[in-house]
């Protein structure tokens, strides 16, 4: 388990672009990697990962894709075996079978993908046994405390 204080959004981007780069320098195990993000509304989750993505070279804007629950951006760092970035969005997903229907499944089993869900918390069973888990707990109107702990048993 890793604890650290965000003292601000910049702060917190800079966390995430750090987490990506990480990510893209460890070996490959075969496996999608896959980030559940759990906290309250403004907790600080799509900005962690504008600069998650920005880490792995994604060049769009990153927004919560709260009404579309799905996007997908190509990785264009030098990643080795990542091809796809995944951002989910699940705050209004009432329905495993909504995912089901969008080929998450085979989403966070190909290898080549990094998958990141916000509000993973609420489709914590159809996440795989190992996913890095990241809760953000809102301390103030700028500092939040951000949790990661990587699951290896569900």
């Amino acid at each position: 388990m890793k604890i650290v204080t965000s003292l601000g959004p910049a702060h917190t981007r800079g966390l995430g672009q750090r987490l990506a780069r990480k990510i893209l320098g460890e070996p490959s195990e075969g496996r999608a990697v896959v980030l559940g993000l759990a906290g309250n509304l403004g907790g600080g989750k799509t900005t962690f990962l504008q600069g998650f993505a920005r880490g792995l070279g994604v060049k769009e804007k990153i927004s919560s894709p709260t009404f579309v629950i799905l996007k997908r951006f190509k990785i264009r760092a030098i990643a080795g075996r990542f091809k796809n970035f995944y951002h989910l969005d699940c705050y209004r997903v009432e329905k495993p079978k909504e995912l089901a229907d969008l080929g998450f499944k085979e989403i966070v089993s190909d290898p080549q993908n990094i998958v990141a869900v916000e509000w993973g918390d609420r489709v914590q069973r159809l996440l795989p046994r190992r996913t890095l888990w990241i809760k953000f707990v809102f301390q103030n109107e700028t500092r939040r405390k951000i949790i990661m702990v990587e699951s290896k048993n569900g």
